[in-house]
């Protein structure tokens, strides 16, 4: 069969319009570095201070957030990855073949709007570490007061956008920079202010045991009592909060874009890095942080930006960890929203619409008020997007087990899908609609609204032709999927061999970059189990403060210097 003419149609189309070809994808470990830097990030800050202001207890985090953690691994191993593997589609893309084009580009704005402001909520965060180290006062209202603060987050903006605009490496490859650091300063933060904690509730350094431990945060961090003087929230609630946080990525199945790139579907496991390093041991982390923040500066837990909870905690380290954080969250949110854009526009390369979406990103950066609000926007983006990936998986993982045909639309040749524009729009009014009768916990609506709509869909599917086959439409389609196969094959013999970097100096940075965290790690057990007394404490601080920032110089350089060496290639 002649495939000339298809293949360069094939070579017409941007990169992710086509499925991964199999020389891209990637071991376990890109997955579990990404996910490490983008959930250790600088809204740990912020969500550790909520739990305290929502009243819970130290149990009920302790529990609550470990089995709602395991809850969110849980769901992207067994609804996203599985999907992202089997089409090796972003959602986008993937969306415009089960939905046609009306709905996916109402749903790529939507994306492009949401993942803009969450972007540019981490730059603004990002700001706040810069913002201190140069006394420029704090940004209250929801407009920029300060040109040097608008110029700050230009700058800091500007950098999340050149990551991202090289696309799903280059925000790997970053990642994998800093998650081992990101995790080593949360880690090492909470070692240094417990001591400040403890000495203001129980009189010594540290705890003496477990029951010291709790006491300690029952009494000054997790009370149990919220901001308003009421009880606060329960185990169920600490529960459904740390999973319903990234539903708008699993049960929503963003998260295609990144998972379309993994080798098998187990890799989906790969996101407890993020989960149980970023939200339980960071949000925990970041309690702790916060409340030893609080007691030094005399102030409530919720009156302190993440500029200065890292300030106390790992000095100027403090300004690197919110600068860092931020932008390893800013930078996967924003290449999510450069592939919703170049979905819009076939025509434009990804990383165009990477850049025009990134440079709006920088301007919205520029007002603080996308920061105060970014937990609202979180939850309600979920309940939009949650409706839309349970129209995806009822497409694609139940229409084949009750004899409907996957993409029926796509066979049909229609551009528009009526039962999945309406399917959308009943979930989404069932979802709000649940919210405004206040009958269940908000944090657990998108189960009921995932399956509602899931019924809805092949309801409506079944009526509108899914019921029917399409035998010839099937062989067209599995004809084109080897041909683009082939194409890609043939693409990747014209491709540079990576080889394997296994040089002595490239082994010595390594060696040297894991060796500074040690190193700060140690420095943090001393602050931590070496201060007998009030005295000695402030001294192995400093020690700490000082040091710490050294190896974290030296960590990025060593790190960043064996990485570009480990990209040779041959020729």
């Amino acid at each position: 069969m002649d495939t000339t003419n298809e293949f360069q149609q094939f070579e017409k189309l941007e990169v992710d319009q086509l499925p991964i070809a199999k020389n891209k994808l990637h071991n376990w470990t890109h997955f579990a570095g990404l996910y490490a830097a983008e959930h250790v990030a600088a809204t740990e800050f912020v969500i550790g201070a909520t739990f305290v202001a929502l009243g819970a207890t130290t149990k009920d985090i302790l529990l609550g957030l470990l089995i709602g953690n395991i809850l969110a691994v849980l769901s992207w191993t067994l609804i996203t990855a599985p999907i992202a593997v089997e089409t090796r589609l972003s959602l986008y893309t993937y969306l415009n073949k089960i939905a046609g084009d009306s709905m996916t580009k109402l749903y790529n704005w939507a994306n492009v709007l949401i993942f803009t402001v969450i972007s540019a909520a981490m730059i603004t965060v990002s700001a706040t570490a810069v913002r201190f180290a140069f006394n420029i006062p704090p940004q209250l209202n929801w407009y920029p007061t300060n040109m040097w603060f608008v110029t700050i987050v230009l700058v800091v903006g500007l950098v999340v956008v050149a990551i991202a605009i090289y696309g799903f490496n280059a925000v790997s490859e970053f990642s994998s920079i800093c998650a081992p650091w990101l995790f080593v300063m949360f880690t090492s933060g909470a070692f240094v202010l417990l001591p400040a904690l403890s000495l203001e509730v129980l009189g010594k350094t540290i705890p003496d045991g477990w029951t010291d431990f709790i006491a300690l945060g029952d009494q000054s961090i997790w009370t149990g009592i919220n901001s308003d003087g009421q009880p606060g929230i329960g185990l169920t609630e600490v529960i459904g909060f740390a999973w319903a946080a990234n539903t708008i990525t699993h049960f929503g199945l963003i998260d295609m874009a990144l998972f379309r790139f993994a080798k098998k579907k187990s890799y989906g496991l790969a996101t407890s890095t993020g989960m149980m390093f970023g939200h339980y041991v960071a949000w925990i982390s970041a309690g702790i942080m916060g409340a030893g923040a609080a007691v030094i500066l005399g102030k409530s837990i919720v009156e302190l930006d993440p500029g200065d909870v890292a300030y106390y905690a790992l000095g100027w380290s403090g300004f690197v960890i919110v600068i860092v954080a931020g932008w390893t969250t800013a930078v996967a949110n924003l290449y999510r929203a450069g592939l919703a854009a170049q979905a819009i526009f076939h025509n434009t390369s990804r990383r165009k619409t990477t850049l025009i979406v990134g440079l709006a990103t920088c301007i919205v950066a520029c007002f603080p008020f996308v920061f105060t609000q970014i937990l609202p926007l979180l939850t309600y983006a979920g309940l939009i997007v949650v409706p839309v990936g349970g129209i995806v998986f009822a497409e694609h993982q139940i229409f084949p087990r009750i004899g409907y045909s996957r993409y029926w639309l796509h066979y049909k040749e229609l551009k528009t899908s009526t039962p999945a524009i309406a399917s959308w729009l009943l979930g989404l009014a069932f979802g709000f609609g649940l919210n405004a009768l206040n009958v269940m916990s908000f944090f657990y609506l998108f189960i009921p609204t995932w399956i509602f709509t899931i019924a809805i869909y092949t309801f409506l599917a079944g009526k509108y032709g899914a019921k029917n086959k399409y035998p010839e439409a099937e062989e067209k389609e599995r004809t084109r999927n080897e041909n683009i196969e082939r194409f890609q094959e043939q693409q990747a013999k014209e491709e540079k061999t990576p080889i394997k970097d296994t040089t002595l100096f490239s082994k010595v940075l390594k060696g040297i970059s894991m060796l500074t965290l040690l190193i700060s790690l140690v420095l943090a057990c001393i602050v931590l189990f070496g201060s007998s007394n009030e005295t000695i404490y402030l001294e192995n601080r400093e020690i700490f403060y000082r040091y710490t920032f050294i190896c974290t110089l030296i960590y990025f350089a060593t790190a960043y210097w064996a990485l570009k060496r480990g990209k040779s290639q041959k020729n």
